[in-house]
């Protein structure tokens, strides 16, 4: 504990630091919050550099944006501009994160009375939808270069070559199963049409946006009456299609089951979730979407399942490596799972499109 009140005193004046706490149940990075004066003032966050390998880069991502919308807001004369956006402090370096014994910290703002949720209803989807839209449309006319923190992190093509390494490499004989062999087989027979993006985009067809790349309803800050306030967990910002914010919000949003659910039937495309997100996403969005990219949101509900299944599919032929798994076939039921999606979200496309194009 002592060491994190070192930390956060390169950051806030260390007397008025009265206690530091622990703050939410993050996977990735370690959040803490710091109290002054009997409340909670400050945000105290370790960063995983094992996941996000050029902090900073990331960092000077997230100050690119939060910085850019920040003005956007002021010349709008929006008010109570620090719930609207995040706030970073610098550190006494002059930047915004230290490194302290190989780890790395940065310090934000507490925005108070704000929730977040989990649940994920159709009102809940909705915001969702219209919040990343936003998101999205606020930062159409950044100048300021964004850097690729994890590359190819949502490029199909790059993941389809992983699995077809770890299939030609075959390092514990996982390819001796018949059902693997099965779901190989699957994977490939639509690879060419799940890799539509990468060739739109080659084409000059379709552009990359700044997107956020990790949505979900619980990265958004809501007010106590259930407003939003602002997006939160920027981390993950980088050039994408919009297929990524888009997609990857219904692969879990969407899924009437679990991620890893045994038992199939649970597994549905939530039709209701789908509209009510992409009603809010259209009217986001409606500023800068480019009709090839509003005509290919059914190919992005489609493609993130399917993208998800080869990368569980990827780590159980490669000895279960990167996720980590409850048990030896947990990776294999994931990839059941994620298939089941992937096969009831296409049989979703015509509903799809006639919603967004109708």
């Amino acid at each position: 504990m002592n060491e994190l009140f070192t930390i956060a005193g390169r950051f806030v004046d260390p007397k008025t630091i009265e206690n530091i706490a622990p703050l939410g149940n993050g996977l990735i990075n370690d959040t803490y919050k710091i109290l002054v004066d009997g409340q909670p003032k400050y945000v105290l966050q370790r960063i995983n550099n094992a996941v996000f390998t050029n902090v900073d880069m990331l960092q000077n991502n997230i100050e690119s944006v939060t910085s850019h919308i920040r003005q956007k807001y002021e010349s709008q004369s929006i008010k109570d501009i620090n719930r609207r956006v995040l706030h970073f402090l610098k550190a006494d370096t002059g930047k915004t994160y230290i490194v302290e014994n190989g780890k790395y910290w940065r310090v934000m703002d507490f925005i108070s009375d704000s929730y977040t949720y989990e649940a994920v209803t159709p009102e809940y989807a909705y915001y969702a939808g219209r919040s990343f839209g936003d998101f999205e449309s606020l930062l159409t006319d950044l100048e300021t270069p964004i850097g690729e923190i994890i590359p190819d992190f949502h490029n199909i093509e790059f993941r389809l070559k992983q699995m077809e390494d770890a299939v030609a490499e075959d390092r514990i004989g996982q390819m001796r199963e018949v059902e693997v062999k099965k779901f190989v087989d699957k994977i490939r027979e639509k690879a060419d049409e799940m890799c539509l993006g990468e060739r739109l985009y080659r084409e000059g067809k379709l552009p990359k946006r700044i997107c956020h790349c990790d949505t979900k309803v619980n990265n958004m800050l809501f007010d106590k009456d259930g407003n939003v306030l602002c997006v939160i967990d920027l981390d993950t910002i980088m050039p994408s299609f919009v297929f990524s914010d888009f997609g990857d919000f219904l692969r879990s949003a969407a899924n009437t089951g679990a991620e890893d659910d045994q038992n199939l039937d649970n597994i549905n495309f939530n039709m209701e979730i789908f509209k009510a997100f992409a009603k809010g996403y259209l009217e986001g969005t409606k500023l800068f979407l480019l009709p090839i990219e509003k005509e290919n949101l059914p190919y992005a509900a489609k493609l993130f399942p399917y993208m998800q299944a080869v990368r569980f599919l990827t780590d159980y032929i490669n000895g279960n490596t990167y996720y980590k798994i409850k048990y030896a076939t947990h990776n294999l039921v994931r990839t059941r799972a994620q298939w089941k999606l992937f096969e009831e979200a296409e049989k979703c496309v015509p509903e799809m499109r006639a919603f967004l194009l109708g």
